[in-house]
């Protein structure tokens, strides 16, 4: 095989140590510097730059670094700035800031821009929000000042931005306009960009389009065709810069034509999601352009399998000259951790089948040379026994019949039933379940997993935590009331530690959004559950209080979604066994007087396949069944709520209803409510509380704005079907401001039930 090159997507950017998560939360809280804060990120990227040069990758990218999100990098780089960001008197940064996660001080009130899932990752980006006074212009110079950066370290990298086509067709719409009037503007301002990186002497530009591999009408394929038609005839007639269209997620079917027919000098195309590229590819491909084959998975954490790797790259190299072929990651690598060798406490024949950033760069080296001792060690690892069978949790799930995914009665019967049991007030008000998790709470649990502590003195600390949560929703006056959930680190990887079946990091960090980060567990094996998870402190906190506690569950969807699933076994094989996990602990909760069960599905959305004709018969027909599967056995005065968020929710509001719940609770907040309509269209049947604040801000709402919020809730929604609750759980919020957050929304409750 005679293909040498090697291409990264993109690298991860928050440190292996989560640097920058730290650094940035210490300038939120002014801590550091802004100087601090930029020297932090700037041993990051130099890290990743020098990591990929001594892996010999030969198109290393700049500018996949950000503060907080590419997308909203992009905004800032073309000036799509809301005037309410720009009229606060703040720095640059600082500005930006605001835009992500709000502002609330001497300088003003501003909410953040809304966030969504990004594409069908775990990964969230904001959304750029356009006006009709947009002046879409170059302002910026970030993708100047990294490719400079890099270039001063001696290495040379491919600048690469968000493409103009995925950012117009992301972007929320203010006014009259649409993405079609802000084309030419767009066009000036990217080619205006690539002038600049000319002349500082970059050899290529990366235009990412991820948005081409949704299903685009004909109206989108204009706007693709004139946005590129003009954009490469700027660039050329200024420079001899080289452009590569990099696509990921799937595959380009419904503009391939077009993209071969502009004259790219490269074209990224995936071959992991991208189920059509290689029929693509097998119908023609320019004989002068460079293909970036992604073929090593850039979301997963397994091993290549090399013999399969190098079959597919046959199968290219028919259609494509090797000399022309680029091996590449499927995606950016932003999606999976740093590098095994961080992780010390696993086994070695646990380690030896992962791979993390750092060893998909070894990945893409072996498979583009060839190496012939990498193959044969790599023959031997995927030849090898990896995990027993639980034949018991099979069988299980072979024995299972319709009735197990249909409860009885009905919904609306259910719904006087449990009126009658809760005698709940219009309006009842509750919040998703965390509670704010103090350094006294993680140091608790830190001490008890180190063995500092003994269990007993760990559990007595949370009993007091819980009690005072308790105390503190009753003073509030809040009418479901939440443990709190001292003992959680995170909602799936608790679950996922007393499960049988997953496998956990250390340090394998993933950034989720802006500072937030998560540690995935890794579903290893045939997944089951041995004993009781939550039942004790759900138990517990019913004790403290006459008012119905929630029992608290992470959803079967939610845990693989946000779990790196295991390759060797449908997807639907693993969430049932996941369901049939949780529904033990359901069943237990209720026998041990648990009235209200929530079940939580935050990420059922994120899965979605991205083209709408493969939603169900690839996700939806058997995720809303997995969910059906866990509370279908439970009595009908048992009241099982859920919730979703990050997401959008409006095309599959009827999907959602059927999963069967009684009461689900949605993030709502940072996207003005523009759920509501699509729930009033669908005639939504379960009761339903659309979050009337944000917590990913530390603002604090006005009981006027809760108010003002509920009222836009009621003209969509009957109001006897509305709860009233804030966009997400708690634990990443400070307590003076959740107290006070909480204390407004229960008196807007009280002023509309007075209404």
């Amino acid at each position: 095989m005679s293909i040498q090159n090697t291409s990264v997507v993109g690298f991860p950017r928050v440190g292996k140590n989560r640097e920058l998560k730290f650094a940035s939360e210490k300038f939120f809280k002014g801590e550091v510097s802004e100087s601090e804060l930029q020297k932090t990120a700037a041993e990051l990227r130099l890290y990743g730059w020098k990591k990929q040069q001594a892996a010999g990758i030969a198109y290393i990218p700049s500018n996949d670094f950000s503060f907080y999100d590419n997308v909203l990098d992009t905004a800032f780089l073309f000036n799509v700035i809301p005037e309410r960001y720009r009229n606060l008197g703040l720095s640059d940064l600082e500005k930006y800031f605001a835009a992500a996660h709000g502002y609330q001080g001497e300088k003003g009130d501003v909410k953040a821009l809304p966030m969504k899932k990004w594409f069908n990752t775990n990964y969230h980006y904001i959304v750029p929000e356009v006006e009709d006074s947009t002046e879409f212009k170059l302002i910026g110079s970030k993708p100047v000042q990294e490719f400079n950066e890099a270039k001063k370290a001696g290495i040379e990298t491919v600048p690469t931005v968000i493409g103009a086509y995925t950012f117009l067709r992301l972007a929320r719409y203010n006014g009259k306009k649409c993405a079609k009037d802000f084309v030419a503007d767009a066009v000036a301002a990217y080619a205006e960009l690539a002038e600049q990186l000319a002349l500082e002497d970059a050899k290529w530009i990366s235009f990412a389009e991820p948005a081409l591999v949704l299903d685009v009408n004909t109206e989108e394929r204009k706007i693709f065709n004139s946005i590129y038609a003009a954009l490469l005839k700027q660039i050329r007639a200024k420079s001899s810069l080289k452009i590569l269209l990099q696509t990921y997620f799937g595959d380009i079917r419904d503009v391939y034509g077009d993209v071969i027919a502009l004259g790219f000098d490269g074209v990224g195309l995936d071959f992991v999601e991208g189920r059509k590229s290689l029929e693509l590819v097998q119908k023609g491909f320019p004989k002068d352009v460079l293909l970036f084959a992604g073929i090593v998975n850039g979301k997963n954490i397994w091993r290549a399998d090399y013999v399969q790797k190098n079959a597919l790259l046959a199968q290219i190299e028919k259609s494509v000259d090797a000399s022309n072929v680029v091996v590449s990651t499927s995606c950016s690598l932003l999606h999976v951790p740093y590098t095994v060798a961080a992780e010390q406490k696993l086994p070695a024949n646990v380690l030896e089948h992962f791979s993390f950033a750092e060893e998909k760069l070894l990945e893409l080296a072996d498979l583009a040379s060839g190496n012939a001792d990498a193959l044969e060690k790599n023959k031997a690892l995927f030849a090898s026994s990896r995990t027993p069978e639980n034949r018991a949790v099979q069988n299980e799930l072979a024995a299972l019949s319709a009735a197990d995914f249909e409860r009885k009665p009905n919904r609306l019967d259910r719904r006087e039933i449990q009126k009658n049991r809760f005698h709940l007030p219009a309006f009842p008000t509750t919040t998703i379940g965390s509670f704010p998790q103090t350094a006294e709470v993680r140091a608790n649990r830190a001490a008890f997993r180190k063995g500092e502590i003994s269990k007993e003195q760990y559990v007595k600390f949370n009993q007091k935590k819980i009690a005072e949560c308790i105390q503190l929703q009753e003073e509030i006056g809040l009418d479901v009331i939440v443990h709190g959930e001292f003992e959680r680190n995170d909602m799936v990887e608790y679950f996922g530690s007393k499960i049988d079946g997953f496998v956990f990091t250390q340090n394998a960090w993933v950034q989720s959004y802006g500072t937030r980060c998560v540690k995935p567990p890794v579903v290893w094996g045939d997944v089951s559950r041995s004993a009781p998870i939550t039942v004790e402190w759900s138990v517990y906190a019913q004790s403290c209080t006459q008012k119905p506690v929630k029992g608290m569950l992470t959803g079967p969807v939610t845990i693989l979604n946000w779990s790196f699933p295991r390759e060797d076994v449908s997807l639907k094989t693993q969430v049932q066994q996941i369901a049939l996990a949780i529904r033990d602990e359901v069943l237990d909760l209720e026998k041990n007087g648990i009235r209200i069960i929530q079940i939580d599905e935050a990420a059922l959305r994120e899965k979605l396949p991205l083209r709408k004709s493969d939603w169900h018969k690839e996700y939806l027909d058997w995720a809303i069944p997995a969910f059906r599967l866990v509370h279908a056995k439970v009595k009908p005065e048992t009241q099982i709520h859920t919730h979703m968020c990050y997401s959008e929710f409006g095309d599959i509001v009827r999907d959602i209803d059927n999963m069967d719940a009684d009461v689900i609770t949605f993030e709502a907040s940072r996207s003005d409510l523009k759920l509501l309509d699509a729930l009033n269209e669908a005639h939504f049947e379960t009761e339903v509380g659309p979050g009337v604040y944000d917590i990913h801000s530390p603002r604090v709402p006005s009981e006027q704005e809760i108010v003002d919020a509920l009222h836009k809730i009621i003209a969509k929604i009957p109001q006897q079907n509305v709860w009233v609750n804030p966009d997400c759980g708690l634990k990443t919020r400070g307590e003076t401001e959740t107290t006070a957050s909480l204390k407004n929304l229960v008196a807007a409750a009280k002023r509309l039930r007075l209404e």
